[in-house]
């Protein structure tokens, strides 16, 4: 019998740290996982799209499909990775923002209990205050801490 294919959506936000994003698909990659990687907008220029498309052999996905452009051929995700991921998503997420195909794609799977792990990219400061639309509220949506 073989093992069913371990699938890994990962989620890039305009960050620094997202110009390693290869590394992490390559980490990933070695530890048997199929990585599909999509970005947000700000995004786009911290990664090597043609880079991370030849190691995912999937394509990196910015944007909405338009009418009549073929359905995503990725297949379901058995965990969603944001990393990194930028305090401007973690609160729109938080707020039920979904402006773009990263946050709707977190909504979706939120909605499907896929596991989602989120390596935020932000100064403590930035994540400790607040009530409803930042990180601390998403616990009220069964999200854990851990710094």
């Amino acid at each position: 019998m073989s093992n069913p294919e371990r699938v890994l959506h990962l989620a890039v936000c305009g960050a620094g740290p997202a110009s390693d994003t290869g590394t992490f698909v390559r980490l990933a990659k070695n530890r048997g996982w199929r990585v599909c990687v999509a970005t947000t907008p700000a995004a786009v220029p911290f990664v090597d799209v043609p880079e991370l498309e030849k190691l995912t052999g999937s394509p990196v996905r910015s944007e909405f499909r338009q009418p009549g452009d073929p359905e995503s051929a990725w297949p379901p995700a058995n965990v969603i990775v944001v990393a990194p991921a930028t305090i401007n998503t973690i609160c729109k997420w938080a707020a039920g923002i979904a402006d773009n195909l990263v946050l709707s794609i977190l909504f979706e799977c939120t909605g499907l209990d896929v596991p989602i792990v989120v390596g935020i990219s932000a100064g403590q400061q930035a994540i400790r205050g607040g009530d409803g639309a930042s990180p601390n509220g998403c616990r009220t949506e069964g999200a854990r801490k851990g710094l």
